[in-house]
Order: structure tokens, then C-alpha cells, then sequence
């Protein structure tokens, strides 16, 4: 399991590295989510094929990051190793108890009688 697991962190982190390469080389142009509510299109400010390329792979990676992560967690979150058998518990009948003294009246401790010593 150690190995599956190693695998995939480095699997997430290369696809996350690649995302962070792949964000910071989008043109900033296009002005986010300003552009978006204004109605400019990205086509006015560069080439259209390559913001399409660029909004592709981001969204894949992001994609890719998500299924390894939940992937790894599916593979590795289950105990590797099962638990050792119990060994069967013995079951003793509880203890007569008895009835509890009331509160109303008050005994004293009762002493055994002393034997005299002969």
C-alpha cells in the first residue's frame, strides 16, 4: 500500500505543479470574472485558440487533482491489515445483590461475638 500511495502524492503533485505552470502562463488580459459579467469576449484581446487551450488544461488538471486525491483516499483509507480474533470472553452470572436498606430507619454495624481465647 506504502508504494500505491507514494505513487499517487507524486501524481498529484507533479499535476499540481503543472496547473500552477499552466495558470500563471494565462494572458490576464481577458480580465476574469469582469470580463465575464461585462460581455468582452477574450477573442478582442489575443488569440482565441490559445485561451481555449489554456481554460482546457486547467480545468483538467483541477480535475486530475481531485480524482487522484479521492482515488488515494479510497485505495489507502482502508485498514491494510485485519484485526487479530478476540479471544471469546467468559460471561459470569451477576452477583445477587440485596434489596437496599431503607432510609427511615438506621441499624448499627452488627459485630460478631468474641470468643474467649483459651
Amino acid at each position: 500500500m506504502d508504494t500505491i500511495f507514494t505513487l499517487l502524492m507524486v501524481l498529484i503533485m507533479i499535476a499540481s505543479v503543472l496547473l500552477v505552470i499552466v495558470v500563471m502562463a494565462q494572458n490576464p488580459k481577458g480580465g476574469g470574472l469582469s470580463s465575464t459579467f461585462g460581455g468582452a469576449s477574450s477573442a478582442q484581446f489575443g488569440v482565441q485558440r490559445t485561451n481555449d487551450f489554456m481554460e482546457k488544461a486547467t480545468w483538467t488538471l483541477g480535475g486530475t487533482i481531485i480524482v487522484l486525491i479521492l482515488l488515494s483516499v479510497v485505495i489507502t483509507g482502508k485498514p491494510s491489515q485485519v484485526a487479530p480474533a478476540q479471544q471469546p470472553v467468559k460471561k459470569e452470572a451477576p452477583a445477587k445483590q440485596s434489596a437496599p436498606a431503607s432510609s427511615t430507619t438506621t441499624t448499627a454495624p452488627v459485630q460478631a461475638p468474641v470468643t474467649p481465647a483459651k
